[in-house]
């Protein structure tokens, strides 16, 4: 009992030291699914707009009143621009338009366009995005504009284009680039350009062309606002952050009061209610740093820009009480329901709700911008409509001394329906419920506050706790940080049969919805802390080929684009890889639940599966992988080992229901390609790329689930020879993924770490992961795709496979 006593004292220690020195790439605020998702990207809260994963503004402020003097401690103001020539997404404007290659002199305010043809924008080669359809390679566009004034103290152009484009305002060049961007930027115009604008007619001339992939074009004019008066703003002084799995908690000095501000998603894995209620409690605590009382009051305001994909699509908003809370609320007028889908969007549809129990003298309102000054001296009326508006809720806490004041806020969301899957509208979990509203969530999620606190409190010492056992304290605060960016990457539903969906979106990568080798990375997390969670990962899959809508013998890659779950959209399938994947799983399930009876269920599918991989896995032709950004690879010795371990799995599966005669067979041909496998990939003192050899390597992430499982494959020497071979090729940010580029991935190279015989080992490939995440200057949620000799990220962010960082705690579970 002591020394169970001791061990919980030792974590709460870590827990209150361990946020001192670690530094976050962003930090997790508002976390729940891959729309409601709100974070800090500067090490100090107030020193930035607070973001959505994207990088989109999803502003959040806060500001406490002391004695009379204003400090923020939450967000920054947005970036305020004026609109001059609106872009489509604000209003639609028509064009001249070539696709043919015009006179040299095609962007000056002279040249003749009648013949040119007429469009309005945006141009795009997708239906769904395009008011004209553009296919062609290069498109020249004109467009003539009236300004009335022209005294703009700074100029921006607002563009937004795929590929490659040059800018022109009366024939004077104000940008040119090379590349393509999938949001709006705001780019300075020349000041010698902008003196060039007339009062009366002007010419925007601009060439873009589609190099590969998609194709767009828009484009405005905006104007910063004249500077506002000053509101005597003084910035917190921020003390202190700390991130655990379900909070991260700020300490600040505001003058004469301290502020404790913490952020909880309790993001449980045992309660599905809580896991999936779209609530985020923003607690803070108030205490006199002197020995006088001081008259405090608290302001927390909330974007209407987190309802909508753009921001400048027109909200409506509103404020009322309801079972004993105050709510200010917004959503877009139009209200798209599941409309889009894609990678790089955020929700337009559903409502934002600002909430606080109905104490303290609780007064909210709605207003057009932000500032300072008004936010305590609350304007006369709300605006019911507009854009950029801001939710705001004031708390008068009275007279503060040396005892805490609290005040709890509470940001929801209702998206109405969250996922459309194979062509019906599903609802979130927890809309399921007879009866069941947002307002009734604000008010359960008040009344449990305390009830919450604990449950989180209890979690989050049990993850890190465990965390350090199996990997160090190093280990344990990427985990912390890993659990919620994992995962806010899905949403929790029922599906029509009442099964559970527990289904990602692929962010920053494609947008696809529940691909399966996102969630194979992802598996280690849910496999630790509720199978039923990787179950629902899974489901749709099972459900995607038993129905006959996918009828290949090798599984799926996706069901859809986020949030449209009707089909596979990805352009070609990952046969092994994905067959593969589903096997793996399926073991990985039934060893953590000591029985097979979730794979007896969808046994038909996985024998199908199976038979494949020993048909086509063992030397695969060329395909994708998981790594698919690498490219195409024929004879991928990881792939075949992802076969191998599978059919092993198989084998262990059919042992467990009684299958003695399948288990021999399919057991026997895993061992006989271990052996074969070590033979042809063998370099002497590693193991191949591919099985042609040629001098080149790669990290065998894909055999971790032998040792972890306990499948006795692959001879321990495999294991040995990889990991010293791996030891001497690291990079200061970690090891790279193969021989033939220095970027890496950050969860394999955990499921590698794993495969060490030792902590030591272990340590010296993991250190330099926690370098990366604790380094970089890439200052987005966890990007799992680096590079390994700069700590910069290649590509990706935000993505549910960090869940991966919790192999090394899987194993010492699996195998204590």
């Amino acid at each position: 009992m002591k020394k169970i006593a001791g061990l919980l004292l030792l974590s709460c220690f870590f827990l209150l030291v361990r946020g001192q020195d670690f530094r976050p790439p962003a930090y997790p605020l508002v976390t729940h699914d891959p729309y409601f998702s709100i974070w800090s990207e500067t090490d100090q809260l107030n020193a930035s707009v607070t973001k959505h994963w994207t990088g989109a503004d999803h502003s959040l402020v806060g500001l406490i009143k002391v004695d009379g003097k204003i400090y923020r401690f939450l967000g920054s103001t947005d970036k305020a621009f004026v609109t001059i020539l609106p872009a489509a997404d604000e209003s639609g404007y028509a064009t001249r338009y070539t696709e043919t290659a015009p006179q040299e002199d095609w962007q000056s305010m002279r040249f003749n366009d009648g013949n040119w043809k007429q469009g309005t924008a945006p141009f795009s080669d997708n239906p769904a995005a395009a008011k004209t359809l553009w296919k062609s390679h290069d498109l020249w566009v004109r467009r003539s504009f009236n300004l009335p004034d022209t005294h703009f103290s700074k100029l921006f152009l607002k563009l937004r284009h795929d590929d490659n484009v040059e800018v022109y305002l009366n024939g004077n060049k104000i940008f040119e680039t090379k590349g393509w961007t999938g949001k709006y930027l705001y780019i300075p115009v020349p000041d010698e350009a902008r003196r060039q604008l007339k009062k009366g007619s002007n010419v925007q001339a601009i060439h873009v062309a589609n190099t590969a992939g998609g194709a767009f074009l828009d484009a405005g004019l905006s104007a910063e606002p004249p500077p506002s008066r000053n509101d005597a703003v003084a910035l917190a002084s921020q003390q202190s952050v700390e991130v655990n799995a379900t909070q991260t908690k700020y300490k600040f000095d505001c003058g004469k009061v301290k502020l404790d501000l913490t952020f909880t998603s309790p993001l449980l894995p045992d309660d599905f209610m809580l896991l999936s209620r779209p609530v985020t409690y923003i607690h803070a605590a108030v205490t006199a740093a002197d020995a006088a009382a001081h008259q405090v009051q608290l302001y927390l305001g909330a974007s209407t820009d987190i309802a909508t994909n753009t921001g400048m699509l027109e909200v409506a908003a509103g404020q009322y009480k309801a079972k004993g809370m105050a709510i200010v609320k917004a959503g877009t007028i139009a209200q798209p329901v599941l409309q889009k889908k894609g990678d790089d969007l955020r929700i337009d549809w559903g409502y934002l709700y600002l909430s606080a129990p109905l104490a303290n003298n609780i007064v909210q309102y709605v207003g057009k911008d932000f500032s300072a000054a008004r936010a305590f001296n609350i304007p006369p009326a709300s605006l019911k409509t507009g854009k950029h508006l801001m939710l705001s809720t004031v708390a008068d806490l009275g007279n503060v001394g040396g005892t805490p004041v609290s005040q709890l806020f509470l940001i929801g969301y209702d998206d109405i329906y969250a996922v459309q899957y194979f062509n019906q509208n599903l609802k979130a979990w927890w809309k399921n419920q007879p009866g069941a509203t947002i307002e009734q969530e604000l008010a359960d999620a008040s009344k449990d506050y305390n009830a919450v606190m604990q449950k989180c409190d209890t979690f989050n010492h049990r993850l890190y706790a465990g965390a350090v056992s199996a990997g160090g304290e190093h280990y344990a605060r990427l985990c912390a940080l890993a659990y919620r960016q994992s995962v806010a990457a899905h949403i929790l539903l029922k599906s029509p049969k009442g099964e559970i969906l527990f289904l990602s979106k692929e962010n920053f990568s494609n947008g696809s919805i529940n691909t399966v080798d996102v969630t194979y990375p992802s598996s280690p997390l849910y496999l630790l802390y509720n199978p039923d969670l990787l179950k629902g990962m899974l489901n749709g899959i099972f459900y995607y080929s038993e129905s006959g809508k996918w009828a290949r013998p090798f599984a799926a890659h996706d069901l859809g684009t986020y949030p449209i779950a009707n089909g596979q959209t990805y352009g070609e399938g990952m046969p092994v890889e994905e067959s593969g994947n589903m096997t793996i799983m399926a073991a990985a399930i039934a060893k953590a639940e000591g029985n097979a009876e979730y794979a007896a269920r969808h046994w038909a599918s996985l024998s199908t599966w199976t038979d494949y991989l020993v048909k086509e896995g063992f030397d695969p032709v060329n395909q994708l992988c998981t790594d698919d950004f690498a490219g195409h690879l024929a004879r991928n010795a990881n792939l075949s080992a992802k076969a191998i371990v599978a059919i092993g799995c198989y084998g262990m599966m059919a042992e467990m229901l009684g299958k003695k005669d399948t288990a021999a067979k399919y057991t026997a041909i895993a061992k006989d390609m271990a052996r074969r496998w070590e033979t042809m990939c063998d370099e002497g003192d590693h193991y191949a790329l591919t099985f042609d050899k040629n001098g080149t390597w790669s990290q065998k992430y894909n055999i971790v689930w032998d040792k972890v499982l306990g499948l006795g494959l692959f001879p321990q020497q495999v294991y040995e020879k990889e990991i010293t071979f791996y030891l001497a090729r690291q990079q200061p940010f970690g090891l790279p993924l193969d021989s033939r580029k220095t970027y890496t991935k950050s969860d394999w190279i955990m499921w590698t770490a794993t495969m060490a015989a030792n902590q030591h080992d272990f340590k010296a490939l993991a250190e330099p992961v926690y370098k990366f995440v604790n380094e970089t200057s890439s200052r987005v949620p966890i990007s799992d795709w680096h590079e390994t000799t700069t700590g910069k990220m290649v590509g990706f962010q935000a993505r549910s496979v960090v869940g991966g960082y919790f192999m090394k705690m899987l194993d010492k579970k699996f195998n204590p």
